[in-house]
C-alpha cells in the first residue's frame, strides 16, 4: 500500500491523464516546429556547424513558440483547449469552455496554448527519447557491437557499472517530469482559461436573464392552472350539489367544467413549450391577452361569481407586452376572488387613462380570509409584473372589500 500510495502522484489515473494532455500539446506543437525547422535547416552557416541537427532543432523551438501564440488569439482556440483541460488535466478552479470573445481572455488563452504546447513538446521529447537512451547506456558496456562506433564507447566499456545509475535515471525521467508539468498547468488552468471579469459580467446578465425566465413561467403557470382549477372545483362542487334539483345548471356546469379544462391544458402545453426551448412557434398555444378577457369573465361566471365588468379606452391599441401582464393579473385576481370568497360578486373596472392602463378589482372580504405573511405567490408574481412594467399595484382588505388596483404606464413597452 506505501508503494502504491507513494506511486500515485507519478503513475496514477490522473498522472496519466495529465501526461496524455502534455503529449496532445506536443502534437499540437508539431505543425509548427517542424516548419520552423524546414526553413532553417535551408541556413547555410546553420546546417554545415558541428551539431547543427540540435542547434536547429532549439532554433525550431523559439521561432515556433511566437506562431503558436498567434494561432492561441483564435477565439475557438479557449473551446478546444477548456474541454481538454476539465477532462485531462483535472483543474481544481474553474475553467471555460466557450469562445474567447473579449481581448483579454484571447490574450489568456493564448498564453495557455504556448505554455500546453511548449510544455507538451519537452514532455513528448523526453518520453520518446529519455526511455530508449537510457536502455542504451544499460546495455552498451554489455553489447561490443552496440557500443562500436559510439563515442562514449570506450568510457562505457571501461567503467561499465558508471553508466547504469545514468540510464535508469534515464528511463525513470519521463513520469515526474509529466506529473510536474501537469501540476503546474492544473494550477494554472484556472488563471487562463477561467473567466475574466468580462467573461463574469455576461454570465451573471445569462444566469439573472435565466431566472427572470424562470420567474415568469412560475407566475405564468400558477396564474393560469391556478385559476383553471379553483374555477373547476368551484363548478364541480355546484354541480354536484344541483345535479337532482337543477339538471340543466349542472350540465352547464360540466361544459364550463370542460371548457377550462381545454384551455387549461393549451396553457400548459405552451408553458412546457417555453421550458423545452421549442423553437416552432406553432408547438404552443399563444399567450393570452386581454383581447381574451371576456372568455375569461365568462368562464369566472361560470363558475357562480357574479362578475361586473366595466372596460374603457382604446384596449386594442395596447402594447402587447402590458395587455398579455393585464390579463395575468385579472387573471390572479378573479382566482383569488374565487379561491377565497366564493360566488361572490365582483367588480371588474379596466380602462386606459392618460397613457396608463388602471386595473381595480373588488369584492367582499370573507370573514376569514385566511393570509400569508408574503402574500401568497400569486398577489407576488402579480407585483412582480407590475414591476417589470414600472407600474404600481397593492392589494388588501378595505372597507369591507378586497380591492386589487394596478397601474401601469403605456409609454416605453412595445
Amino acid at each position: 500500500m506505501t508503494v502504491r500510495r507513494l506511486a500515485r502522484p507519478l503513475l496514477g489515473r490522473r498522472a496519466r491523464l495529465r501526461w496524455v494532455h502534455l503529449v496532445l500539446g506536443g502534437a499540437l506543437l508539431m505543425p509548427f516546429q517542424l516548419t520552423a525547422v524546414t526553413v532553417l535547416a535551408t541556413i547555410g552557416p546553420l546546417r554545415d556547424t558541428p551539431g547543427s541537427a540540435y542547434t536547429i532543432q532549439v532554433l525550431a523551438l523559439i521561432v515556433a513558440l511566437p506562431f503558436v501564440a498567434l494561432a492561441g488569439l483564435v477565439p475557438l482556440v479557449r473551446t478546444l483547449e477548456g474541454s481538454a483541460a476539465r477532462v485531462l488535466c483535472a483543474a481544481d478552479g474553474e475553467v471555460l469552455s466557450a469562445p474567447a470573445t473579449s481581448p483579454a481572455a484571447r490574450r489568456r488563452a493564448s498564453a495557455w496554448f504556448t505554455l500546453h504546447a511548449f510544455l507538451g513538446g519537452i514532455v513528448a521529447g523526453i518520453s520518446l527519447a529519455a526511455p530508449p537512451a537510457g536502455l542504451v547506456l544499460i546495455a552498451m558496456p554489455l553489447t561490443r557491437t552496440l557500443a562500436a562506433g559510439l563515442p562514449w564507447s570506450a568510457p562505457a566499456q571501461s567503467a561499465p557499472l558508471a553508466w547504469l545509475p545514468l540510464g535508469l535515471a534515464l528511463i525513470l525521467l519521463p513520469p515526474p517530469v509529466s506529473a510536474a508539468a501537469g501540476a503546474w498547468l492544473a494550477r494554472l488552468a484556472p488563471t487562463l482559461l477561467g473567466p475574466t471579469p468580462v467573461d463574469r459580467l455576461a454570465l451573471a446578465e445569462q444566469r439573472a436573464e435565466r431566472l427572470a425566465e424562470r420567474a415568469r413561467i412560475a407566475r405564468d403557470l400558477h396564474d393560469s392552472v391556478g385559476h383553471a382549477l379553483s374555477a373547476v372545483g368551484i363548478q364541480a362542487a355546484a354541480a354536484g350539489r344541483l345535479l337532482e334539483r337543477d339538471p340543466a345548471f349542472a350540465a352547464q356546469a360540466l361544459a364550463a367544467i370542460e371548457d377550462t379544462a381545454r384551455n387549461a391544458v393549451a396553457e400548459l402545453d405552451h408553458v412546457l413549450g417555453l421550458l423545452r426551448e421549442e423553437s416552432d412557434p406553432d408547438s404552443a398555444a399563444p399567450t393570452p391577452s386581454l383581447a381574451d378577457l371576456t372568455d375569461l369573465v365568462a368562464r369566472t361566471r361560470a363558475a357562480g361569481a357574479d362578475v361586473e365588468l366595466d372596460l374603457s379606452g382604446g384596449m386594442s391599441a395596447l402594447p402587447l407586452l402590458v395587455s398579455r401582464e393585464a390579463y395575468r393579473i385579472i387573471q390572479e385576481g378573479l382566482s383569488n376572488a374565487l379561491r377565497h370568497a366564493g360566488e361572490v360578486p365582483i367588480r371588474l373596472q379596466v380602462s386606459v387613462v392618460d397613457h396608463e392602463l388602471a386595473i381595480d378589482l373588488a369584492n367582499p372580504a370573507p370573514a376569514a380570509r385566511p393570509t400569508r405573511p408574503d402574500g401568497g405567490r400569486g398577489l407576488r408574481g402579480a407585483a412582480e409584473r407590475i414591476a417589470v412594467l414600472r407600474g404600481t399595484f397593492t392589494a388588501g382588505p378595505r372597507d369591507g372589500w378586497w380591492q386589487l388596483s394596478a397601474r401601469i404606464p403605456l409609454e416605453g413597452h412595445s
